[in-house]
């Protein structure tokens, strides 16, 4: 059976643990028939250890997404390695522990520029990069937090992931002319890497307990991951800046 990204060239962020969003995204992309590459930052060896839990092999490349000449190269690499991309997937999102926890009022500005360096601008950092490997189009697919909401103890990730969002549609608007997608999952609560830093994490989850008209899993990011696959498919050829929750319900429920 063919699957929806048959043939499809796709490059993957935050690939950090077979529990993250990331990992399900490749691994059901390569289960739909997409080439998948890898990129990782600060321990490429612990991506390249979780890569052999996939369905296929995957080619791991360091990313530090601030840094300019690991994004400058990365273009060469790819190209090595696939010749072209169809599809990009942004997995990235970091926040000193002084910009976490319940001190959104204290919190330096040092921390918060770089909890929105690495959240927010590192999606145009990274479609920037990839775009000369786009050169037929492409979907690039981003993973946000519902930033319409003061959540519990995510304070200043809350602000990055709102630019996250404003950034996705901005690139939208500029990349559609190169017939480039650029859309967003909100997902729900994943027991990832990048939840586990958040202190407090397990009382913001406990909306999902109370509120998800659907039944939550934390310990389930395959959902996740399908809606990511879905986006870099054909299936949405005339959808960009646009959010698709993947969480449940609860964007939707009033109380």
């Amino acid at each position: 059976m063919i699957g929806i990204l048959d043939g499809k060239r796709i490059l993957i962020t935050g690939v950090l643990m077979e529990s993250s969003i990331a990992f399900h995204t490749a691994k059901v992309a390569q289960e739909q028939g997409a080439e998948v590459i890898l990129t990782a930052f600060p321990r490429p060896t612990l991506t390249e250890r979780i890569a052999k839990k996939l369905p296929k092999p995957a080619k791991v490349i360091e990313l530090d997404v601030t840094n300019t000449e690991h994004l400058d190269r990365l273009e060469g690499l790819v190209r090595e390695e696939l010749g072209s991309l169809d599809g990009v997937v942004h997995s990235i999102g970091f926040a000193p522990q002084d910009a976490l926890g319940g001190n959104f009022l204290n919190t330096p500005f040092e921390s918060v520029a770089t909890a929105m360096h690495v959240s927010a601008f590192s999606l145009k950092s990274l479609a920037m990069a990839c775009k000369p490997l786009m050169s037929e189009g492409g979907s690039i697919v981003g993973l946000t937090f519902d930033a319409q909401f003061a959540w519990p103890q995510y304070d200043w990730m809350g602000p990055a992931k709102a630019a996250l969002e404003a950034t996705s549609r901005y690139l939208a608007r500029d990349l559609g002319k190169e017939d480039i997608r650029c859309n967003l999952i909100s997902a729900g609560p994943i027991g990832s890497m990048a939840a586990k830093s958040i202190p407090g994490f397990s009382e913001l989850a406990d909306v999902w307990n109370t509120r998800s008209p659907l039944a939550w899993n934390m310990a389930d990011p395959e959902p996740a991951g399908r809606g990511v696959v879905a986006l870099l498919s054909d299936f949405f050829p005339k959808t960009t800046g646009e959010i698709i929750h993947v969480d449940g319900g609860v964007h939707m429920m009033g109380a």
